[in-house]
Parts: structure tokens; sequence; C-alpha cells
């Protein structure tokens, strides 16, 4: 049987990385990541450099991939407002769609990564439990933008496309955006070693709120799934540990593993506050033996404060992924106080 060859797009955030460990470790995948950086760790896959806002480079670079079987899309790039996200980000997109295309006659299946935003979770209050069938906020948002060029485009080709909307992703990666298992992770180190007890940086009504999360490792897995699955094919999934939580049940747990007092809440913006920190994360570093990764690849710190300041419910119904046959599941605090076990055992914090 012939081996499947995925093209992982944006193969270095906290969404490809995990793909890429996860196709690898199948072993009958050969994996191209795409990046605009070289990796920071060693890997049997093959890495391409490419600037996908740059279209002669995208063809120059990725028309020799000649036999790729899945397109797997997880590449962003932030703007400073939410409408100046749309026309990179779908840019993008067709800049790596089209030009493997068109050299791999045996394409199967192109799957784009989406999120709960194309539901409004970013914008204040919004109906809940989300599902696929919902419509989208008041326009523009890339997701949406996307998946309508993805639709359209796929139309009377032979293979078929796919779309899973996680939300605050969790794993490991440097560099990422979004990640807020690292937020967590280096904030309290750097409350730890400055001899103060661990307090969330949020608001109370964040503190409160129902939440969610997804294990990257999971959405590696239902990547995977809809890649092979005949059933998903033309379908877009919600994709989450399945549980729900309350940070204020969470952080208590949190300090504990980090063998720290814990104070409750003192809301502050933590990219006012943690600014200033880099030079005492840099003397961590030597005196912890951590690796040395600079400061400010670490942790997103607006990003925190956009997920401890979300002030109301976040949930989504993931019914329809099981009832079309993916069944795998996370407890999130198990998977926090596992990622900051392995974040300490990769020397990436004290």
């Amino acid at each position: 049987m012939a081996r499947n060859k995925a093209v992982i797009v944006g193969g270095l955030g906290v969404i490809g990385r995990n793909l890429l460990q996860h196709l690898v470790g199948l072993g009958d995948w050969d994996v191209v990541a795409l990046s605009r950086r070289a990796p920071d760790f060693d890997s049997e896959a093959e890495f391409i450099q490419v600037d996908l806002l740059d279209r002669v480079d995208a063809e120059a670079k990725l028309g020799g991939i000649t036999d790729a079987t899945h397109i797997f899309y997880c590449a962003f790039q932030a703007r400073p407002t939410w409408a100046e996200h749309n026309a990179p980000n779908l840019a993008m997109l067709v800049n790596a769609v089209e030009p493997i295309e068109a050299a791999s006659p045996g394409l199967r299946h192109v799957h784009l990564v989406e999120g709960n935003k194309i539901y409004g979770s970013h914008l204040g209050p919004f109906k809940t439990p989300a599902k696929e069938d919902d419509p989208p906020h008041m326009l523009p948002n890339f997701y949406y933008d996307q998946e309508m060029w993805l639709r359209r485009h796929q139309e009377g080709k032979a293979w078929a496309w796919s779309a899973l909307r996680p939300h605050t992703v969790c794993g490991f990666a440097v560099g990422n955006p979004m990640n807020i298992t690292t937020v967590i992770g280096v904030y309290a180190a750097i409350s730890k070693e400055l001899g103060l007890p661990l307090r969330f940086p949020g608001t109370p009504g964040a503190y409160n709120a129902v939440y969610q999360v997804t294990d990257a490792d999971l959405l590696a897995k239902a990547m995977t799934w809809c890649g092979v699955t005949p059933a998903a094919a033309n379908q877009v999934y919600n994709i989450t540990n399945t549980d729900f939580f309350r940070w204020c049940n969470l952080w208590p747990k949190f300090a504990e593993a980090f063998g720290m007092e814990y104070a409750g809440i003192q809301t502050i913006n933590l990219t006012e506050f943690m600014a200033d920190k880099g030079p005492l994360w840099d003397s961590m570093v030597q005196k912890h033996g951590l690796r040395p990764y600079k400061y400010a690849d670490m942790a997103a710190w607006p990003f925190g404060d956009y997920v401890f300041k979300t002030d109301w419910d976040v949930m989504t119904d993931t019914l329809k992924i099981r009832r079309h046959g993916f069944h795998d599941c996370v407890d999130s605090e198990e998977m926090f106080l596992r990622m900051f076990r392995q974040f300490r055992d990769m020397k990436v914090i004290p």
C-alpha cells in the first residue's frame, strides 16, 4: 500500500508541531513541514522554509512537491486588528494549496484548522454550546473567508476537504502566539522566582466562567482521522477535550503543582507587567539550566490577557464528530498538570 505524504503548513506552531510528531510516530506517513524559520528540534520530517505571502516564493518552493496526498493547514499570521487578519491569512492558504495541488495529482485531502472565533467567542457572550451549523458572527472573519474559499475551490475536484474548530489549543511550541500552557508555566515560574504566591491574573468574571480547551495531541489525532475517514469528507467539526471547567477550580491545583502558595485573584495586564521580565528570565535560564529560548518566544502575554479576561462562558458542542466516529477525549485538569511536568522534564521551565 502506498504511503501517505502530508504537507503541514505551519509546521512549527503548537498545532503543526504536534501533528508532525504524531504523523512521524505512526510510521506510515512521510511528512513535509512548511515554516518561515528553521526548526528548533530534530525530526525525520523534511522542512521547507517559505514565505507564503510571496506567491513567487511559494510556487518555487512548493512546486517540487509532486507526491503529496494530504495538506494540513495550520498557519496563522497575527495582525493589529481583527479585520486586518483576513487578507494575509487567506492569501497564505491560497498560496499553499494551489501550488501543491497543481504539482501533486494524487492529492486526496486538504484539512483546514479554524477556531471558535468563527462563532464570535472573542467578542463577548454568544450562543452556547455553539454548533457547527451556527452562523458566523458579523463579518469580517478570516476563518469564514478561508472556509468559503476552500469550499468553492474544491468543487469538482477529486480530493476532499475538512475543517476542525478547536479552542485554546494547549501543547508546546516556541514562538507560538496562542499557547496558554506556556503562558501559565512561565508566569508561575517567574512569580515563584520573585517569592510571590501564584495568583490568577484575570478578571473575576473569567475566573468563574465556564471554559474549554483542546489538547494539541488530541487535535493531531482528530486531524489525522479527518484526513483518512470517508465520513469526514467535506465536513466541519468542533473539537475540544470534551469537558468544561472553571479556572477557579484549576488554579489552586496549578499552585500545588508548582509548589506555591495560592492567593486567589489579582487582576493585572500581563502584557504590561511581564514586559520587563526578560533579564530575570535570562538569569533563571542560567540558574536552573533551562533551554536557552528567548524570553520573547516563551509566552504570548497578550494571549494570556485575552483568555483570562474572557468574562463569559465558552462552550462548543462536539457531538457531531463523535457521531461520525471520533471518540477520543482528554481530562483538561490532568492535561495541564501533565504538560507542566513535561515542560519541566524538557527544561523549558524550572
